[in-house]
């Protein structure tokens, strides 16, 4: 247990961002590497892998439902140094996973495939995304189990094992990537399939170290089978405050599944642009998004112990430290797009659209980074629903305008990157006004700034 009451924000930020950006980096590389030789098998598989890869989204925001409560519950048990509630709050999110888990295995393989088939554009890459989630739906289903330990491990400020762990499983993904997808030294390539059994193979051998590790990385949480059985009491903690975090990565999956169906008629090319795009953006929103998570059980240690003074000063630094890299990515986006893309694609017409892309939505680098400083600050007060209330913004500022484009005779593809960007500066705006308003609610009022005077 790492005690994050004490000491500099500011190093507690950037000490734990670090190895939860390289965590996120190695995870990203599941991805990466699976995009990266699909996209030797062409423009039809990188649409379907792409599109089936948005079911990845889905369960993301169902497996936050376990994650951001066990986090933030642990972290301000550990703040109020209340050791039986910080391994109550923990058993708890491990029994809610394996349930998490089942239900995706079931939902995936009974609806996914309907899925996959509405967000391409055509056969070919249906197909293709239909034999990638089939394989990749195990991978998908143990992210339950895996986030649930390795959030209660964050919320005590343990970070590097994970770490740790996830560049082993990420080593075996690259390396069962071109044998399984090109079939390299067997002679059987699986094609798209291939992407999804490297995933899940790598998964089943980093959940397996990961329950190994968990109880000796650290003396302060441990893995009680007999408390497994559920409390609907801590349940209910759980969910109050992962529910709205939930909902808004479910948000976020209606919004790529919108974006898929509102670019379908430009063709599989365009969605291959937007798939890579889209993996290319969330690949260097990693060490924001590092900074963003390091603050939220910083600032739920705090707000368990009642020093709301650093909690305020939690958010100062991470809304600081996150736009200065989010303003240096942007500046990327614009000077060399191409170098990022070109590993993923030769298709002149894919890389054309993936570059516009990125250098358009470039614009809105800045305000997604202070978007995510303000939700780690509400998940360490435990309380999400703001933050949910602003990312809802986007199904009125983005949805309803981008399915309205559809069917004006004069829509653009790039109207959809300029409309997403509007919507993002918006759903800011009303982030940094509702934690303003729950800063002062919960919080009180700034303690005064004091000068010192000695007498001459």
């Amino acid at each position: 247990m790492r005690d994050l009451t004490q000491g500099s924000i500011t190093a507690h930020l950037l000490g734990m961002a670090a190895f939860i950006g390289l965590s996120l980096i190695f995870q990203t590389l599941y991805f990466i590497v699976d995009l990266y030789f699909v996209s030797r098998l062409g423009n039809a598989a990188i649409a379907g892998v792409s599109a089936a890869g948005n079911i990845f989204f889905l369960a993301l925001a169902a497996s936050q439902l376990i994650s951001i409560g066990v986090m933030a519950t642990v972290a301000q048990a550990v703040g109020k140094k209340d050791e039986a509630e910080a391994n109550l709050m923990s058993d708890q999110a491990i029994s809610m996973s394996l349930f998490g888990a089942v239900a995706m295995l079931v939902f995936g393989y009974a609806f996914g495939a309907l899925g996959v088939n509405v967000l391409t554009a055509d056969a070919a890459s249906a197909a293709e995304g239909r034999a990638y989630l089939y394989a990749f739906m195990p991978s998908l289903a143990l992210m339950f189990p895996t986030q649930a330990m390795i959030s209660a491990l964050r919320g005590a400020g343990v970070t590097m094992p994970t770490m740790v762990l996830q560049t082993v499983t990420v080593l075996i993904n690259a390396a069962l990537a071109p044998v399984l997808i090109a079939g390299v030294g067997t002679g059987v390539p699986l094609g798209a399939a291939g992407a999804g059994w490297a995933s899940t193979i790598a998964s089943i051998v980093g959940t397996i170290g990961l329950v190994l590790m968990f109880p000796r990385v650290q003396s302060y949480l441990r893995l009680h089978i007999s408390t497994l059985k559920p409390k609907l009491d801590a349940w209910k903690r759980i969910i109050f405050i992962g529910l709205p975090t939930s909902i808004e990565f479910l948000l976020m999956f209606v919004i790529f599944v919108v974006i898929y169906w509102v670019i379908r008629d430009f063709g599989a090319e365009a969605q291959a642009g937007f798939g890579i795009g889209g993996r290319i953006m969330q690949s260097i929103f990693l060490p924001a998004m590092a900074i963003a998570f390091a603050a939220a059980p910083i600032a739920g240690q705090n707000y368990g112990a009642k020093r709301y003074d650093r909690v305020r000063e939690t958010f100062k630094q991470t809304a600081l430290i996150g736009s200065a890299v989010m303003l240096t990515l942007s500046l990327l986006c614009h000077v060399a797009p191409e170098l990022m893309v070109r590993p993923f694609t030769s298709d002149p017409e894919v890389l054309t659209i993936t570059v516009e892309y990125l250098q358009i939505v470039s614009w809105n680098f800045v305000f997604s980074g202070l978007v995510m400083a303000g939700g780690s600050l509400f998940q360490g007060m435990g309380d999400t629903r703001p933050s949910l209330l602003a990312s809802a913004t986007r199904t009125l500022t983005f949805v309803a305008p981008a399915i309205w484009l559809t069917y004006q005779p004069w829509h653009r593809l790039e109207y959809v990157w300029y409309l997403s960007v509007a919507s993002v500066v918006f759903q800011c705006v009303l982030a940094m006004w509702l934690l303003s308003r729950t800063f002062k609610q919960r919080l009180g009022a700034p303690a005064p700034i004091t000068i010192a005077s000695s007498a001459g």
